[in-house]
């Protein structure tokens, strides 16, 4: 079977302010990368819109109507500080969870080995009752309720390495030991959650870096906490929070690490994955601001999931 790729053209839509970091050409950069002949055997899937119930998956109804009223009919508004929302930004959302529910079914059902999702606006940012961080809804966060509603996956872990800690994956799960949550990110950095002592129900596992940090220092986070505790856990799937904004070219951050960071990383989920999963990992896109070192670090772990 193939990696599979999932985007839309619906995700160049979701717009945001000039100068706002997560713009549409973040997509258009791991466009042009994935256009190379070295992804000609990716398996390219036009993402399906999303069905609105999973959401509530997630979050409660009283929020999501909240953020549908907010979409407005023309124009940008601002959701907080750093969250935007365009009149095609509800649909975007929806086609993300869409795309993120669709390669659930893929890897449980046999349709494809692992899956990638580019898709915006990220999501991890996004807790139970508040959008932030440039998120309006946690796709991460549905995509595993949706595997363990519809296929049964007892546990599901999810491990996020954008720079910046996912206080929405952990509020959502935060006692639910079901679903573990583990996290790389830079601290103290923005929303400034993340601390090794916040465990939830034992489930919370979060390794935060030194700003400045490189590549050995990641490394040991992943071997020291993070791969010690999917072992532990033996999750049925694996999902990936795919943020790319720990390279050292980003501008939101001081992680200084390298596209073969990630590749190396992805390697280790995968055979994490092979070893608990039945292979089963989808990754979806969260952070990533600088388009060459998004563009690169894509490049690096979508090649590497098409190694199997």
């Amino acid at each position: 079977m193939a990696t599979r790729l999932y985007t839309h053209p619906i995700f160049l839509e979701h717009l945001t302010p000039p100068g706002h970091p997560e713009r549409p050409d973040r997509l258009r950069a791991i466009e042009r990368v994935l256009d190379d002949e070295a992804f000609s055997a990716l398996d390219r899937v036009k993402a399906p819109e999303g069905d609105e119930k999973t959401i509530l998956y997630a979050h409660p109804e009283t929020f999501v109507e909240c953020v549908r009223a907010a979409i407005p009919r023309t124009g940008i508004v601002s959701i907080d500080a750093d969250t935007s929302a365009s009149p095609k930004s509800w649909q975007a959302a929806v086609t993300a969870i869409g795309a993120a529910n669709a390669a659930i079914d893929d890897v449980f059902e046999g349709r494809a080995s692992n899956v990638f999702v580019a898709a915006r606006p990220p999501g991890h940012h996004a807790e139970k009752t508040t959008a932030m961080g440039f998120c309006l809804f946690n796709t991460a966060a549905i995509a595993a309720r949706y595997a363990q509603k519809k296929h049964q996956a007892e546990r599901v872990a999810i491990v996020d390495w954008d720079v910046h800690h996912g206080n929405g994956t952990q509020d959502i799960f935060w006692d639910d030991p079901s679903v573990l949550y583990c996290s790389t990110h830079q601290m103290p950095l923005y929303p400034g959650t993340g601390a090794k002592s916040e465990t939830g129900a034992g489930n919370i596992v979060n390794a935060p870096l030194a700003p400045r940090t490189g590549s050995d220092m990641f490394r040991d986070a992943f071997l020291s906490r993070v791969l010690p505790s999917i072992d532990a856990f033996a999750p049925d799937l694996i999902i990936i929070s795919a943020g790319f904004d720990a390279h050292h070219r980003d501008p939101l951050a001081e992680i200084n690490l390298t596209e073969d960071d990630f590749d190396w990383a992805t390697g280790q989920l995968m055979e994490r994955a092979g070893r608990h999963s039945s292979n089963r990992l989808v990754s979806l896109l969260e952070g990533g601001y600088d388009l060459q070192g998004l563009a690169f670090s894509v490049a690096a772990h979508v090649g590497r999931l098409m190694k199997g």
